[in-house]
């Protein structure tokens, strides 16, 4: 899949590895890093790329919700949340990911909630970038 048009671009540099440091170009974004004891680190003050990963899914997903509730001329309560629960475990030689997304869209009947979660599902860029590589699970808060 090529873009047709790049309509944003950031840059975030890394150093250190899972025990390191992250910056973006524009100083938005500058934290630590620790590896969570589970993975064999000492866990401590710092985000791992998991937790990075899962807060920009949902974040991008909440956003590809709210623009196909749009569409479908459905509004979406300020209530509504996305929480998205990212897994790593050893796949052979190396590691892979897991994907939950939560979804809780109170008030709206769920039949619509899963049609407005299914077309997000189509358009967030999240989900073309993993769609065929890594397990995602679409799930509607009851």
């Amino acid at each position: 899949m090529t873009i047709e048009k790049v309509l944003y671009q950031t840059s975030v540099t890394t150093t250190g590895g899972r025990e390191g440091h992250s910056s973006s170009e524009d100083g938005a974004l500058d934290l630590n890093l620790a590896t969570p004891k589970e993975l064999g680190g000492k866990g401590g003050n710092g985000t791992n790329p998991e937790q990075l990963f899962a807060a920009g899914y949902s974040a991008c997903f909440l956003s590809a919700m709210q623009l196909t509730a749009s569409r479908a001329k459905v509004a979406l309560p300020a209530q509504t949340k996305v929480t998205g629960k990212v897994g790593i475990g050893s796949i052979g030689e190396g590691f892979g990911i897991e994907v939950e997304l939560v979804v809780d869209i109170p008030g709206v009947e769920h039949s619509i909630a899963q049609n407005i979660i299914d077309k997000a599902h189509e358009i967030c860029p999240y989900s073309n970038a993993t769609r065929g590589n890594i397990d995602v699970t679409l799930t509607v808060a009851e």
